[in-house]
This record gives C-alpha cells, sequence and structure tokens, in this order.
C-alpha cells in the first residue's frame, strides 16, 4: 500500500483509497471558468494556506503551460474534480490559466464529419 503522501493514495488490490470527489471537499463546480483544453501554468507564488497532496502535484505538473486534461490524466482524477482543484490554485495566485487557442473554427462542420468518420471506422 503506498503511504498517504504518496500520489493518489493507491492500493494495488483495492485502488483508490479515497474518493475523488473528498479530495476536492465534495464541490463539483470550480471557482474559475475552465475547460479541458485551458492551459495552467505554475506562476511561481508560494500558495497560503493548506494544500492537499493533489493541489501540490498538480501545481508540480503545471511548471509548463499545460492543458487541464493533461493534468486529470497525470493526477488520475475525474476532471470536475481537477477542475476544482486548479481552480484553487488559481484563486490563491499560484497558477495562471488561457482559454485554449484554435488555429481553426473548432465547430466547423467539417472537422467535426471528419472526426465522426475516424469513430465509425474503430467502432
Amino acid at each position: 500500500m503506498a503511504a498517504a503522501g504518496d500520489g493518489p493514495w493507491l492500493d494495488d488490490a483495492a485502488g483508490r483509497l479515497v474518493r475523488p470527489y473528498t479530495v476536492s471537499d465534495g464541490r463539483t463546480r470550480p471557482s474559475t471558468a475552465l475547460d479541458l483544453l485551458s492551459q495552467v501554468m505554475a506562476t511561481g507564488a508560494t500558495p497560503l494556506g493548506y494544500l492537499g497532496p493533489e493541489h501540490r502535484q498538480a501545481l508540480e505538473r503545471c511548471r509548463a503551460p499545460v492543458s487541464v486534461a493533461e493534468v486529470a490524466a497525470h493526477l488520475k482524477l475525474p476532471a470536475a474534480v481537477t477542475k476544482v482543484l486548479l481552480s484553487d490554485l488559481v484563486d490563491c495566485g499560484a497558477l495562471t490559466t488561457k482559454p485554449p487557442r484554435f488555429h481553426h473554427n473548432p465547430t466547423d462542420r467539417s472537422l467535426l464529419e471528419a472526426v465522426l468518420d475516424g469513430l465509425r471506422r474503430q467502432l
């Protein structure tokens, strides 16, 4: 079994020992608007107050710009929980965030149809 300070508290046989929403104190809505493609990056400021191990892991992951989705995957937490953790870090000044930049129209019909065709071929 992993020690309490190690990672997201996993046990080889049992899996996660702490439910994901316990990590966010049951909160399901972030105070900062984030989507999965939003970029987050550490500011270098030291956050005040208590940070849980997941907050510290997220902050470590954000030394360079990284998407919310990548942080969630690294932490092995649901995106909703990760957004709450990241918004806590934005609120205390430890992270900055930028909306995703698109070089094309993300709702372009031809792009969406190409994605759908690719998914259909995989099924």
